[in-house]
């Protein structure tokens, strides 16, 4: 009776209720909103100021390399009349200014040398040149590009050198500059011609002790080289002079150069024709056509700095330059390298730049164009003046005089990067001193006289090169063992393994470099054949070890736990490796003939380098295999269980499940981590800087190093001057990795997008 009254009572009762509106709940609801919208606001700033770092470096880098592409601009200035351009000043010969574009200096065929203020155009010193009596000026020429040595062709057939100066004082911290002249070999002039005929065109260069002077009359050549010596224990200097004959010429002689190194007389004859004599052997080395057409004609002459090249130009406003290299049959040979189109004028005169490899040439119409020779940019082609006249470079390259009309004209020009252009950066180069075309990264060197080389090409091929070799290792390794990890591996020894495999990315990369560079590489060089034997070995004895073991009785194997069986070549890859590191004497006894390095060079023909790209492969690979590992082991383990028992209950082995469903299904994932040691790859900087010998050098050759973009900014960039042209291409190389990075890692996300798209049904 009580129980049936006591149920009548539970039933007619409230329902139990759980109030979830209490001020404890609310506010533990409030809280989590406010973390939500905390972490949410947090990962959104966070990836915006990623990006916009990422943006900003883009553009950075791009700001300062823009300035690399920009044209020579020029700014004309008020015409200067001075009051001694107005007298009988005689003919302009010769225009010079000195290095601070203050003081400029005229040669007269009146033999006077007057020094004047390239500001106001003022005289400042007139300096009378030693001549013998009755006799005039009939030519001049200059030493190469940046010497201040000057010789005179005079009507009785001798030569004058001179050398003209400017000594810098500061009386009372005025700053002034005082110009002279010099005579290092004496006021008497040299006889050249013996018969006393003037000398229609000079040439002059020292060599150390040497001086040699060449001139001309019609088309007779006279050369004499006066060599100086000085006494050890006396200090007495003597001279002695000699004249070397050479075969006379059949055409008239339009202009003489000589080689700075004393090799090689250039003439320039005839019409078109260019005659190159050997001063060693006395010989003619050849005649060579310098046009194209029959009806053009050479006008214009002058070398480049360092004296190697010759920069001809001729009657239909071409230029040309030319200089000596070696057929493939060995001989040298004056060639004809590359050429500019400047207009339609005949040019007049050309001037070289004092520390580049760049020029000027001013035409009969008043064209001046502005070029480099080496990046093969013609950077300015302007009116400045209303015809032919006489033109002064200044030593820095920022100031132009020319004289014409009673006037001078003086012009200042910007032009501070004149030797990169898209050929010079990506194309091959003809370089002096070179034999044909080469991909060439050359940076610095001792003096003036040098071409700079800056072809990011050999640099771009080291970074691929770098990277191929160690993907090459890392990615079969990586992504076997990832695979194996996450789906054979027993849980209890994944738990152990992929802590380890990933603690190998803790590593610093310098110490690996260290380790490459001071351990690897000798190591390497003296087993290299159990090294490579080590490569074939190793596969084999693992599969053989597998396959033994499979044959095993079923009460020895069941005694591994399911998952473990990993564990037993562990001893395996231990003792292969040693045997296989034991036997490398005995192998390059039996086989290569004791010298493995010097079998690979003279067999095979292949140069073999102690820091090499096996190197670089095998500790880069080393330092990539962990990205690669864990974000491929996360994307196989991520499977879905689900599709894996599906596939085995539907009667599938494990293989087929792994390679058609697994892998399939994580395949996105796999990619971004091959991507992403891409990526490591090609940015791994201390590696390689420490472990490839950074030759930049343009060779798939496993046993040659290389020079990578990242190596090459962090090796060079501490020493370039800040706004130059090495810094700003050093900033064109950074951001040349950048945009590959990015190019390659977005290509990377679009194809991992395609595969998740496509396998998202599995």
């Amino acid at each position: 009776m009580n129980d049936l009254a006591n149920s009548k009572m539970s039933a007619d009762s409230p329902p139990l209720r759980i109030d979830f509106n209490t001020p404890e709940l609310q506010r533990k609801r409030r809280i989590r909103a406010l973390k939500d919208r905390l972490t949410r606001w947090y990962v959104l700033v966070g990836g915006l100021a990623v990006l916009a770092a990422i943006t900003l470096i883009f553009f950075y880098l791009a700001y300062v390399v823009l300035p690399l592409f920009q044209g020579a601009q020029l700014t004309q200035k008020p015409a200067l009349a001075p009051s001694w351009l107005q007298q009988d000043a005689g003919k302009p010969l010769m225009i010079a200014l000195e290095e601070q574009n203050l003081v400029g200096m005229r040669v007269a065929d009146q033999g006077q040398v007057l020094f004047f203020d390239t500001k106001t155009g003022n005289a400042l010193k007139r300096v009378d040149l030693p001549l013998p009596p009755g006799t005039q000026v009939v030519s001049i020429s200059a030493d190469q590009p940046g010497s201040p040595l000057v010789v005179l062709g005079l009507s009785n057939g001798q030569a004058l050198v001179f050398h003209h100066t400017y000594k810098v004082t500061y009386p009372d911290n005025q700053k002034t500059i005082t110009p002279g002249l010099d005579y290092p070999y004496g006021q008497a002039p040299f006889v050249l011609d013996d018969q006393a005929r003037a000398l229609e065109h000079v040439s002059v260069n020292v060599n150390g002790d040497t001086l040699m002077l060449a001139g001309s009359t019609g088309a007779h050549l006279q050369v004499v080289e006066l060599s100086r010596s000085e006494n050890m224990m006396t200090g007495e200097v003597s001279t002695e002079q000699r004249r070397i004959e050479l075969p006379q010429m059949t055409e008239a002689v339009k202009n003489i150069f000589i080689d700075p190194r004393q090799q090689w007389l250039y003439v320039i004859n005839g019409r078109a024709t260019a005659d190159v004599f050997s001063l060693r052997d006395k010989s003619l080395n050849g005649r060579y056509r310098l046009t194209d057409s029959a009806d053009t004609e050479i006008t214009a002459t002058a070398p480049l700095v360092g004296g190697i090249s010759l920069i001809i130009g001729d009657s239909k406003g071409r230029l040309a330059q030319w200089f000596m290299a070696r057929d493939p049959d060995g001989e040298q040979r004056f060639k004809q390298i590359r050429t500019f189109q400047m207009g339609k004028s005949p040019i007049v005169q050309i001037d070289a730049e004092e520390r580049r490899k760049g020029f000027i040439a001013l035409d009969s119409a008043g064209q001046l164009g502005v070029f480099h020779s080496t990046a093969h940019r013609t950077l300015l082609v302007e009116p400045v003046a209303e015809g032919p006249g006489v033109l002064a470079f200044s030593p820095r390259a920022n100031r132009i005089i020319i004289e014409q009309g009673g006037k001078l004209l003086p012009l200042s020009l910007r032009n501070p990067h004149p030797e990169v252009s898209f050929s010079a950066l990506w194309g091959k180069v003809w370089y002096e001193n070179y034999d044909e075309p080469k991909y060439v990264w050359q940076s610095t060197a001792s003096n003036t006289d040098f071409e700079p080389k800056l072809s990011l090409s050999p640099l771009t091929y080291g970074t691929l090169k770098a990277a191929f070799y160690a993907m090459i290792l890392a990615a079969p390794l990586a992504i076997a063992a990832a695979i194996y990890t996450a789906y054979f591996m027993a849980p209890g020894m994944r738990r152990k393994v992929k802590p380890v495999i990933e603690l190998m990315e803790a590593m610093p990369t310098v110490i690996l470099g260290f380790f490459a560079g001071l351990f690897l590489a000798p190591y390497l060089e003296g087993h290299l054949p159990g090294v490579f034997s080590l490569f074939l070995i190793m596969p084999l004895g693992i599969l053989l070890v597998g396959f033994g073991w499979s044959r095993l009785p079923e009460s020895i194997r069941l005694r591994v736990p399911d998952g473990w069986e990993a564990a037993i070549l562990i001893p395996v890859i231990l003792a292969i490796g040693w045997f296989a590191l034991s036997v490398s004497p005995w192998l390059e006894s039996a086989l290569f003939g004791g010298d493995m390095r010097l079998w690979i060079t003279e067999t095979l023909g292949l140069r073999y380098d102690q820091r090499n790209a096996l190197v670089v492969g095998i500790a880069m690979g080393f330092a990539v295999i962990p990205n690669i590992y864990s974000i491929a082991e996360d994307a196989v383990f991520s499977v879905p269980r689900s599709l894996t028992l599906g596939s085995l209950a539907l009667g599938a082995t494990p293989w087929q499940t792994l390679t058609r469903v697994v892998i399939l299904t994580a395949s996105p994932g796999i990619f971004s981590a091959l991507m992403i040691g891409m990526g490591r790859a090609v940015g791994e900087t201390m590696i390689v800087l420490m472990a490839t010998g950074n030759t930049p050098v343009m060779e798939l050759n496993i046993f040659e190093g290389m020079r990578t973009l990242a190596a090459n900014v962090a090796v060079e960039m501490p020493e370039s001057e800040v706004g130059g042209s090495h810094y700003r291409v050093l900033f064109l190389a950074a951001l040349v990795l950048l945009m590959f990075t990015f190019v390659m890692n977005t290509l990377a996300e679009l194809i991992r997008q395609r595969l998740r798209k496509k396998y998202s049904s599995l």
